[in-house]
C-alpha cells in the first residue's frame, strides 16, 4: 500500500498539533510517539485512515478536545475522527481521576471497533516499550514521571491486554504487549 496525500497532510498536521509537547519525564519530542505508533499500525497490517488515525491518537485528548475533533473529522472525515474519538480517554479538561478514566477505558476498548482496538493496541505497546526501556535505564525513578505508581500501571497494561484479548483481532500487539508488561513487572520487582 502507497500513503497518499492525506498521509502526508495527517503527518504535518500531528507534528505542528504536538510540536511544543514533550514525552513524559524525557527530553524527547512527543511527535517520535506518534510515528512510533503508526509504524506499529502499518507494520500490522493498518489502513492508510488506521495509520493516519495513529498519527492523530492523541491529538483530541492532548491538543485541543472537542474542537480539534472536529478539525480532525473536516480534514480527514468521519471514519478517522471515529478511530481518534475511540482512542482517547477523555476530553474533557481537566482530566477526571486517573483510576476513574482507566476504568471507563479498558470498559470501552472490549467493545471498541476492529480499527480503535488496533490503534491503541499500538499506542499501548509503544508506551510500554518506553516504560520498560527507562526502567532499564533509570530504575524505580521512571514511575515518578506518572500520576500514578508501578502497581496501578501495572493493573492498567494487564487490564487491556485481557480487554484486547477478549475482543481479539490485534494478537501479535497484544502478544508482544503482554511480553513487554511482564518484563516491566519483573524488572520493577
Amino acid at each position: 500500500m502507497i500513503y497518499g496525500e492525506k498521509f502526508e497532510e495527517a503527518l504535518m498536521y500531528a507534528a505542528r498539533l504536538h510540536r511544543t509537547q514533550m514525552r513524559k519525564g524525557r527530553n524527547v519530542p512527543y511527535v517520535t510517539h506518534l510515528l512510533a505508533v503508526a509504524a506499529i499500525v502499518g507494520e500490522n497490517g493498518g489502513t492508510e485512515g488506521e495509520v493516519i488515525a495513529a498519527l492523530l491518537h492523541d491529538a483530541v485528548e492532548d491538543q485541543g478536545g472537542a474542537a480539534t475533533r472536529e478539525e480532525i473529522r473536516n480534514r480527514f472525515g468521519d471514519a478517522v475522527a471515529t478511530i481518534v474519538d475511540g482512542t482517547s480517554d477523555t476530553d474533557v479538561i481537566p482530566k477526571p481521576p486517573w483510576q476513574e478514566r482507566k476504568r471507563n477505558y479498558v470498559a470501552h476498548v472490549s467493545s471498541a471497533s476492529r480499527s480503535v482496538r488496533l490503534v491503541s493496541a499500538a499506542d499501548k505497546l509503544h508506551n510500554a516499550r518506553s516504560i520498560l526501556r527507562d526502567l532499564r535505564a533509570e530504575g524505580e525513578v521512571t514511575w515518578q514521571r506518572f500520576s500514578v505508581g508501578r502497581e496501578d500501571q501495572l493493573w492498567y497494561y494487564r487490564a487491556l491486554v485481557d480487554a484486547f484479548r477478549t475482543a481479539g483481532g490485534t494478537d501479535e500487539i497484544v502478544d508482544e504487549l503482554e511480553e513487554v508488561v511482564e518484563e516491566i513487572a519483573e524488572t520493577a520487582a
